[in-house]
């Protein structure tokens, strides 16, 4: 496999995992820190660096909204128990 195809597939996944949990919105994000490790902040965070390794200019917030597909707070007050 040569690097191009391999990131493309790493890209479709990860766009898989962020709609999943956009979609299940029940499973909070305790559960996943205690289950797996990270969370969706965790991904945000992930994100935020990655973006900023590239030279893109972006705060934090706005990789939330990126994981979120909404602003935090929206989310927060819509699903978080």
């Amino acid at each position: 496999m040569n690097s191009q195809t391999q990131i493309e597939i790493e890209a479709a996944a990860f766009r898989r995992l962020t709609a999943h949990l956009q979609e299940n919105t029940d499973v909070q994000n305790i559960d996943l820190m205690n289950l797996a490790g990270f969370c969706r902040n965790c991904l945000s965070k992930w994100y935020l660096a990655a973006a900023e390794e590239k030279g893109v200019q972006m705060d934090y917030d706005k990789a939330r909204e990126v994981i979120y597909d909404m602003p935090y707070p929206e989310w927060k007050e819509k699903y978080q128990r």
